[in-house]
């Protein structure tokens, strides 16, 4: 059940495209007020001009985020009901050729960096008696798959602290979802190819044959595996989370995550490797 009577006032990372950019969009449509974030300046220029209120927001910089902030609360009164911690990346490659700069990296946007901002709005959360805190998790928060190491970790990692954060905001009227996407069309993967060729070294590596599958995919236009749905799946959950009087924990979203959620829990766990060895 949803109020769709109060408009409310949320903060989005990773606003520039994808699940973050079609997220503003519809909750900018439904009547709430709609503080996108994103990286690059052209970004942020550009959602100004479409409308929207614009911030930049590097998750891996302190300063920004912390900048960010002010700047929002400046723009609200010093309120905020809800954070839509959206912005990640995925660095692709076998976790053995991850250096530990790489690892680094990829943990300073998806989980230090939301966990910092996440932790700087707590408190306006807390005076004002109420918040909706949403993380935009992942299928790989919940298993793993081959050459999505640093991914994979990132999101267990998140999965842990917004779980005990839920623990201890029990009675406060600041509610922590948790929304598990598979396979979305988006960026995400076109980045990813960026990131590899980037970081890793597949003429050196024991894996390079695997690698040349990995690249195929990464660089396939459109759905590159089956159950690929729209963002639009994505933001619905977060309308949910977002506007009902009793948000859920977790929310699945594609098949794959409802498929694996369910057979994590009833697998024997040399089943489920045998299974995702071959996803």
């Amino acid at each position: 059940m949803t109020d769709m009577n109060s408009s409310k006032t949320i903060l989005i990372t990773g606003c520039s495209t994808g699940i973050g950019y079609s997220a503003a969009v519809l909750l900018k449509n439904r009547g709430h007020h709609v503080i996108a974030t994103a990286r690059k300046s052209a970004d942020v220029a550009r959602l100004k001009q479409e409308g929207f209120t614009a911030l930049q927001l590097d998750l891996a910089d302190s300063q920004s985020i912390q900048l960010a902030v002010n700047q929002a609360l400046d723009l609200t009164g010093g309120t905020l009901d809800a954070l839509f911690n959206n912005g990640a990346f995925g660095q692709p490659g076998a976790v053995e050729d991850l250096t530990r700069d790489v690892l680094r990296h990829q943990f300073e946007t998806n989980l230090f960096g939301t966990h910092e901002l996440t932790n700087l709005l707590i408190p306006v959360m807390r005076k004002q008696g109420h918040g909706r805190i949403i993380y935009n998790s992942s299928v790989l928060g919940l298993v793993a798959m081959r050459y999505r190491g640093a991914y994979n970790a990132s999101k267990f990692a998140l999965e842990g602290l917004a779980d005990t954060l839920r623990l201890e905001l029990y009675g406060t009227n600041i509610h922590v979802s948790l929304i598990e996407p598979g396979p979305i069309l988006s960026n995400f993967r076109e980045n990813s190819y960026a990131l590899y060729k980037k970081n890793i070294d597949p003429a050196h590596s024991f894996h390079q044959e695997a690698y040349q599958a990995m690249e195929d995919r990464l660089q396939k236009e459109g759905a590159a595996v089956p159950f690929t749905l729209p963002a639009k799946a994505v933001v619905d959950k977060v309308i949910h989370a977002l506007e009902s009087k009793k948000p859920k924990i977790r929310y699945y979203v594609t098949f794959p995550t409802y498929l694996f959620a369910v057979l994590k829990r009833i697998l024997p766990i040399s089943w489920l490797d045998a299974l995702l060895r071959k996803v």
